[in-house]
């Protein structure tokens, strides 16, 4: 009997050091990273992706706290995000790691990552521990940015484009609604001969001219107000809690006079105009785009009225 037992005993042992075994190389073949704990959030194992990620050596990391090895912080508020871990364990749930969460590595540096924390179940639907399954996604995250700059920002100035103008546009209408006595303005500006400039210096001295004319004109605006490329040699900005006409107009005269001085292209002096309209909102417009052809039509006029001014709509 003591004999049966002894080679049974053996078996079990057997079986488990195999089952061990396999799971260890699932996990170390993942492409994720792994991180074992116990229920007390200690480090177990940890598989090389993880390893690499948060630049800690498995024989140094297991039996560590996690906290120790696996610290989050909030990308966006900097602030320490809690023990995944110790919350999965306490609630028997899986948890998405949160948006725009951050490891820090041990030598400091920071990664995007992203993936789940779940807790681990034994048969008999005890919770042993958890398992972290996550991944650096920082490329993911920088192609991200990258095609939210792409779809509201101007490539050669940096400036919001249209469709981000429009948006805050609307925005403002729908402010000026809700709150009596907020009035807001458009300025619509068309340079005045770029297209020579392009003709005779290429379309590289070109964009350069359109950067500098970005950086003047946004110079010329409060923080809180917007100035965009449209396209071409056109300009938007949308002058936020305009007080009275004198306000967009002094912005319009401010621009006028930083085009006074020249631009270098080419070791050359070039001076250049823009024909400016304005159009303010007070509440006699029936949406946020009829503020904008209010200010685009002004503009004509100031070109009609031969160019270099400022010209502010009125209505027929």
């Amino acid at each position: 009997m003591t004999t049966g037992m002894a080679i049974y005993n053996r078996h079990i042992h057997e079986r488990l050091q195999k089952e061990r075994q396999h799971l260890g190389a699932i996990i170390n073949s993942m492409g994720c990273g792994v991180i074992v704990t116990n229920k007390d959030t200690c480090i177990e194992t940890i598989n090389p992706v993880a390893e690499r990620l948060t630049g800690w050596r498995k024989q140094d990391a297991i039996g560590k706290n996690l906290l120790e090895v696996f610290k989050l912080k909030d990308a966006e508020t900097e602030e320490t995000i809690d023990n995944l871990a110790a919350l999965a364990i306490r609630t028997g749930d899986t948890l998405n790691l949160p948006e725009n969460c951050k490891l820090i590595t041990k030598d400091g540096s920071e990664i995007s990552i992203g993936d789940t924390v779940s807790p681990v179940w034994d048969e008999e639907k005890k919770i042993l521990g958890a398992v972290l399954v996550f991944q650096d996604i920082s490329q993911r995250k920088k192609t991200e940015a990258e095609l939210m700059r792409n779809a509201f920002y101007d490539s050669i100035t940096g400036l919001p484009n249209r469709v981000l103008f429009i948006d805050r546009l609307k925005q403002a209408f729908e402010h000026s609604k809700r709150r009596r006595n907020y009035c807001f303005g458009v300025l619509f500006l068309d340079l005045d001969g770029f297209k020579g400039i392009n003709d005779k210096f290429g379309h590289g001295m070109g964009d350069k001219f359109l950067l500098d004319m970005g950086k003047r004109l946004k110079s010329s605006l409060r923080s809180g107000d917007t100035v965009a490329r449209f396209g071409g040699d056109e300009f938007a900005i949308l002058l936020e809690d305009v007080k009275n006409v004198a306000h967009a107009t002094n912005v319009a005269t401010r621009i006028q006079e930083k085009l006074e001085t020249p631009f270098d292209i080419h070791e050359r002096k070039i001076l250049i105009t823009a024909s400016i309209g304005i159009a303010l909102n007070r509440g006699n417009h029936q949406d946020a785009m009829d503020v904008l052809d209010d200010a685009d039509t002004a503009m004509y006029q100031a070109k009609e009225e031969g160019k270099s001014r400022y010209k502010l709509f009125e209505e027929s």
